[in-house]
């Protein structure tokens, strides 16, 4: 089988870029920030271009979602401090900031019977209820992740911190999957 080409869906990074931020005042300047205090602690700030998600907390902290690379994390962070500055903020010019999860997407490129890999596999390491859900968890060790097998042969891949784990989680399921004789 060829190697499968993987597709990332969205980077999940969280970051420091103060050390106390007041959400009430930045959901006054900012038009696309919104804070529901008795929903939710954080404020919620969206950019369009490009296009991204903020959970901002008061605490400094900040999770970035919606990027598909570091570079566009790095890009929308450097976004969102320029935005703060600009309403008169304190905050750092270029914070540091960690992947925390990268979301993937992949295809074997044919119909997969999730009953069998679950009988081959023998219920190691996953989750099978196709009453609530349609597809198979199946959590890999190491590199720590969780695979969504979907009957149609598509996967999405969650939980590595690199694009190298995506690649480390698919290979050790399709060579499960191989020696099983199940694709």
């Amino acid at each position: 089988m060829a190697k499968l080409d993987i597709k990332v869906e969205n980077v999940v990074a969280n970051a420091r870029i103060a050390d106390e931020l007041d959400l009430r005042y930045i959901e006054s300047k900012l038009e696309e920030a919104v804070f529901t205090k008795k929903k939710f602690p954080g404020l919620v700030y969206r950019t369009h271009d490009p296009k991204s998600a903020f959970l901002i907390f008061r605490s400094g902290k900040v999770v970035c979602t919606g990027s598909k690379t570091e570079e566009g994390v790095r890009t929308v962070i450097d976004k969102l401090s320029a935005d703060l500055r600009g309403i008169g903020l304190e905050v750092d010019e270029h914070p540091d900031f960690k992947v925390q999860n990268i979301v993937a997407s992949a295809s074997v490129g044919k119909e997969l019977n999730l009953g069998a890999i679950v009988i081959g596999l023998e219920l190691e390491g996953m989750e099978y209820e196709p009453e609530v859900f349609p597809g198979l968890v199946y959590r890999i060790e190491d590199p720590k992740s969780a695979i969504l097998i979907f009957s149609s042969g598509r996967l999405v891949i969650t939980g590595g911190k690199t694009v190298e784990d995506c690649e480390s989680s698919v290979n050790v399921l399709l060579e499960k999957l191989k020696s099983l004789g199940l694709i």
